[in-house]
């Protein structure tokens, strides 16, 4: 009989939201970017409502912009915000957020390149990585396709933002269910992962 995986579970004290380059010179040519953009504030919401670490990278904005500013509303003062060169988000400042983190929920662009190299590298720090599907995308879907089942033989949970948002909550009991509820009353808006009926 074959060993089962067993599955991280994420809740507000052991895990941190990392938003990976959402800028804005990508919003012209990144796969259904506004919806991308809209999905990833319901979940950074989420972890202002429940606490949990915030970190957020932008690649060279020198060239590529800031993170889009509905983003930037949603992140507040606090939130450190870090330049980078290298692909991957575990770059210095950003791996001395991680000491007590053991699962990390990942948004951002692009699945292939940042995303991926973000999650091989916490997969080697020995890191639970949950990608949010919904809130992650490319400029082709093929490399957004195959960046999925790539980070998946990894290691990586595959989510959606609503899954991740009610597995934080734990149940209906949680203090913050009303306010998180609010978040995910209207679904999610299609991101382009599963075709529409003919």
């Amino acid at each position: 009989m074959a060993a089962r995986k067993l599955i991280a579970r994420i809740n507000p004290t052991n895990s941190a939201l990392f938003v990976c380059d959402l800028q804005e010179k990508f919003a012209s040519n990144i796969k259904y970017f506004p919806e991308i953009v809209t999905v990833s504030r319901r979940l950074i919401d989420a972890a202002r409502i429940l606490n949990i670490p915030t970190v957020v990278t932008e690649q060279y904005p020198k060239g590529l912009g800031h993170t889009v500013p509905l983003l930037k509303e949603g992140l507040g003062e606090n939130t450190p915000v870090y330049d980078k060169s290298k692909f991957s988000m575990c770059i210095p400042p950003v791996e001395d957020k991680l000491k007590n983190v053991q699962n990390v929920i990942l948004v951002g662009i692009e699945a292939h390149v940042c995303v991926l190299q973000t999650t091989y590298d916490l997969l080697e720090r020995g890191h639970n990585v949950h990608v949010v599907v919904d809130a992650v995308s490319s400029r082709s879907h093929t490399d957004r396709h195959f960046a999925f089942k790539q980070m998946e033989q990894a290691g990586a949970v595959l989510t959606t933002s609503e899954s991740a948002i009610l597995a934080l909550l734990g149940g209906s009991d949680h203090p913050k269910f009303k306010e998180v509820q609010k978040l995910i009353l209207t679904s999610a808006p299609d991101t382009g992962l599963v075709p529409a009926k003919l």
